[in-house]
């Protein structure tokens, strides 16, 4: 039977806004990890249209492109890139995979092996976070909104449910980490 762990294979976070993803991604970007953000397509072509970078032209941004390209647009659109990865590093990684659609589209066309894990954390944690972060912070009341559009228009929900595994966040980021860098040890993932 072939090494598996040979292969390149592509790791996909997911979670719901406040969750930890980032904190993870740009620590394995430090690892040495291809990291490709699919909320930076988002931010990418908020700027191109000459809009202030901010939850609301983002979320705008974001459904015209899943209105042209479908609920699979930020996979479909990060596709080729994804791909050109896997052909020259070990494995990849994916920041932030939202739909189930993207999942699906992945799990078909990628060329690779998928593995999701979730970053789970408490509401009131998630909130808190995204309250006090530097960047597009949130409110709670706008928090909780973002919640319910997720899981409603985005389909977050099913990556979340079918993930491999899941890391609770619930207490540091360096714990977090930890845990993160010994799920990647069980599973040889190494850049």
């Amino acid at each position: 039977m072939p090494d598996v762990t040979a292969r390149p294979r592509a790791l996909a976070l997911v979670g719901m806004p406040g969750a930890g993803k980032t904190v993870c991604a740009e620590h394995l970007a430090g690892r040495g990890f291809f990291t490709l953000r699919f909320g930076a397509l988002v931010v990418d072509e908020v700027a191109r249209r000459g809009l202030q970078v901010n939850p609301a032209n983002e979320r705008s941004v974001r459904e015209a492109l899943r209105a042209r390209h479908g609920m699979a647009a930020m996979a479909a659109l990060s596709l080729p890139a994804l791909q050109a990865a896997l052909a020259t590093q070990r494995h990849v990684v994916i920041d932030g995979l939202y739909s189930f659609s993207e999942y699906k589209l992945l799990t078909a066309e990628l060329g690779a092996p998928l593995i999701l894990v979730a970053i789970a954390a408490a509401r009131q944690h998630r909130y808190q976070r995204l309250e006090a972060r530097a960047v597009r912070p949130l409110t709670p009341a706008e928090a909780r909104a973002r919640d319910f559009r997720e899981i409603e228009k985005l389909e977050k929900g099913g990556p979340i449910a079918v993930a491999d595994y899941t890391l609770l966040n619930d207490d540091s980021p360096a714990n977090l980490l930890r845990r993160l860098d010994d799920l990647l040890e069980k599973l040889q993932f190494q850049p």
